[in-house]
């Protein structure tokens, strides 16, 4: 009987140890699909992350490069407001020039290598005049009367020259224009 005993009690030790062992194992293959789960979803988690990280890499180059252009520009007509000033004294100059007459004295020697020294100055800083040999152009010239003794289309008179900086039009020039 004791031997009956014992070998029940081992049967029901070894029934617990099986038992024991398929919950473990039903346990553990729960637990493999759940960590695959849970890998899948951090899988999705981690593309989702890496789209919204290359996606403001990609804005931030945009507003870089749209900084860059802006400040480019911004360099490039700074002056241009000084520029606008700057031309009121290179027209006055050529005014005083004009109305020294045929006459070379020390003052208008000196008048016009101050207006060569501000127009070489203006040149180096992308302002350049306005052409006024090749016929009237709307874009660059402003027609402020007519001239009888031009040719249709042609530019008479230049009553006052026109600039542009980097080309972009400062100030156009003021002419006569032919019918």
């Amino acid at each position: 009987m004791a031997n009956e005993q014992t070998d029940k009690a081992q049967d029901l030790e070894q029934e617990q140890i099986e038992q024991t062992q398929t919950d473990a194992e039903h346990h553990a293959e729960a637990g493999i699909e759940d960590l695959k789960a849970h890998i899948s979803k951090l899988e999705e988690s981690l593309k989702l992350e890496k789209a919204r990280a290359a996606n403001a890499i990609y804005e931030a180059e945009k507003v870089k490069e749209r900084l860059e252009r802006e400040a480019e520009a911004a360099k490039k007509f700074a002056l241009e407001k000084f520029t606008k000033g700057l031309l009121d004294s290179v027209d006055n100059l050529e005014r005083a020039i004009a109305a020294a007459g045929e006459e070379k004295t020390p003052l208008l020697e000196g008048i016009e290598l101050t207006l060569k020294s501000l127009l070489t100055t203006l040149e180096k800083h992308g302002v350049i005049a306005v052409d006024t040999q090749n016929g009237f152009n709307a874009e660059i010239h402003q027609a402020v009367g007519i001239d009888p003794q031009a040719k249709a289309g042609e530019i008479g008179n230049v009553l006052q020259k026109g600039y542009t900086l980097s080309g972009r039009l400062l100030r156009p020039a003021m002419v006569t224009v032919g019918q």
